[in-house]
């Protein structure tokens, strides 16, 4: 067929397409009068129901849900309080334009500097936040302990406040000298089951030796997957294993247990440096029995107080 005569027969298309979209709007006026009439036929009621009744293509719109708020704890101001003390501990009023009297003012300006006596004034070696509390007003009290040459440790409270973001914060007041804190009562250890001499013992005092006088090479006293290396330098020449105290029956035996048995040991040691000084050490281990020799699995993670799990 020619493109002419194709031109020609498809030329009715758009006359029949307008015609059924033209009988398919009058089909809906048709329709839309006959509910308009159905209706008005039913009374007012009904028509007042037709008119404010929502449209079903309408769809009604969510409730918002609220925004979660996220917040952060209040900032500790330890760091602060304890940069405070030592500045103040070491200013003295007489000359309050030294380098570190200027920091104590600028942190609390309302606050004096202390004035010792001439001559009395020690040498302040160390100064160290131990505790912090907030109260219910906001503010905090920090403890600072500060060491002095030769005398005993004197402790501060602090009176301060911090903004949330911990970016400023403000002395509210002189600190107070107060008691230090009181000893804790003992706590009752489960490592109370003595070890002898044997093969546990060995393999305690050989990793121990190898841990810290690199006496030999750590890795052959581990488990499988065990990893971590010697204290490097070696701090110690030598190491002596003064006790073993373990939480299992299972350490005493005089025979290495079945392979999987695990114990937990606390050992006591003395340490010599190459200087002929001595230093009394504690480690924790946790060792496991395979192939009829103990190794180590844990080092420093095997603490049981109060009977611990088992």
């Amino acid at each position: 067929m020619s493109s002419g005569n194709q031109t020609f027969e498809n030329k009715p298309a758009a006359p029949m397409a307008a015609g059924a979209a033209l009988k398919t709007m009058h089909r809906r006026v048709r329709i839309s009068r006959l509910v308009f009439w159905a209706v008005l036929a039913a009374g007012p009621v009904a028509l007042c129901i037709a008119v404010t009744a929502p449209s079903p293509s309408v769809k009604a719109v969510s409730e918002a849900k609220p925004t979660a708020v996220h917040t952060t704890a209040a900032a500790d101001p330890a760091g602060y309080a304890q940069l405070f003390i030592g500045a103040w501990l070491r200013g003295t009023a007489d000359d309050a334009t030294t380098a570190q009297a200027l920091p104590a003012q600028s942190m609390a300006p309302d606050v004096d500097l202390p004035d010792p006596a001439a001559g009395v004034h020690s040498t302040l070696q160390s100064v160290t936040a131990v505790r912090s509390v907030r109260r219910a007003d906001g503010t905090w009290s920090v403890t600072v302990a500060a060491q002095y040459a030769g005398q005993p440790v004197r402790y501060y409270a602090v009176p301060m406040v911090a903004d949330r973001a911990g970016v400023s914060f403000t002395v509210l007041a002189a600190p107070s000298v107060v008691a230090g804190p009181a000893r804790a009562g003992a706590v009752k250890s489960s490592y109370d089951v003595s070890v002898p001499e044997g093969d546990l013992a060995s393999a305690v005092e050989g990793f121990l030796a190898a841990y810290l006088t690199s006496a030999g090479e750590v890795e052959r006293y581990l488990a499988p997957d065990v990893q971590f290396a010697a204290v490097s330098p070696a701090p110690y020449t030598t190491v002596s294993v003064q006790e073993v105290l373990a939480v299992e029956q299972a350490a005493t035996g005089e025979q290495v247990p079945a392979d999987g048995t695990k114990v937990r040991v606390r050992v006591r040691l003395d340490a010599r440096d190459s200087g002929g000084g001595r230093w009394p050490l504690a480690y924790e281990l946790a060792l496991t029995a395979r192939s009829g020799r103990w190794e180590v699995s844990a080092l420093g993670s095997s603490t049981a107080q109060n009977g611990g799990a088992r």
